[in-house]
């Protein structure tokens, strides 16, 4: 049984690289993801509807989220980060362009083990 203080830092963690996995993709520096990414890492995208595109392992995952966090076009905004234990949760606005409508709000739902993402599980209000 862990106690509360391994608890605690096993929250802290988790939330540390939810947050600095966050951060890469709001100053687009996908090299900052090299250290975040667990091996076997699963990723279940937001799309295509209704099911989206599942990446199997580190290297595809990575490959997947450099390029968007690459692309200047897109502007994520974090609107909560929350973890516990070996979860957490962003929740994000992701902007394209200057209409209203150039935007999507969303969620990830990730799994963090050792101090890598391993999981990750992504949704958006359609």
């Amino acid at each position: 049984m862990n106690t509360s203080s391994e608890v605690t830092r096993e929250i802290e963690v988790t939330r540390e690289i939810i947050e600095r996995f966050h951060n890469a993709f709001e100053t687009h520096r996908p090299d900052d993801l090299d250290d975040l990414i667990g091996e076997g890492c699963v990723l279940e995208n937001t799309a295509p509807a209704p099911d989206g595109a599942r990446y199997d392992g580190r290297e595809a995952c990575l490959d997947f989220w450099k390029g968007i966090a690459s692309s200047a076009n897109l502007v994520f905004e974090a609107e909560e980060i929350w973890a516990s234990e070996d979860r957490g949760i962003i929740r994000w606005n992701l902007r394209w362009g200057e209409n209203e409508t150039d935007r999507v709000r969303g969620v990830n739902i990730m799994r963090v083990r050792g101090g890598k993402i391993v999981e990750c599980l992504g949704y958006v209000k359609g």
